[in-house]
């Protein structure tokens, strides 16, 4: 087994409302930045064994699927990079 390190990024899907995200876009406007568009994510990054970089991805969307997004009113990306 190799260690890998995947790094689930959860965050609401198009045209849910982001409260974070828009009182932080405000704020951001106000220090005089501009912007199209801010979404909030949440960024997990789990430590984890598997016999490959696939298996590790598969785990960790089971992982997603099951408890770190509500399939309803999120989206997520899988990223997977061995651990050294």
């Amino acid at each position: 087994m190799t260690g890998y390190t995947a790094i689930v990024t959860v965050r609401l899907k198009a045209g849910v409302l982001d409260p974070e995200a828009e009182t932080t876009r405000r704020a951001l406007e106000r220090l005089e930045f501009e912007l199209e568009d801010l979404r909030a994510a949440d960024r997990f990054e789990i430590d984890l064994d598997a016999d490959s970089p696939e298996a590790a991805k598969r785990r960790a969307s089971e992982m997603a699927d099951r408890l770190l997004a509500n399939p309803t009113i999120h989206d997520y990306a899988v990223e997977v990079e061995r651990r050294e």
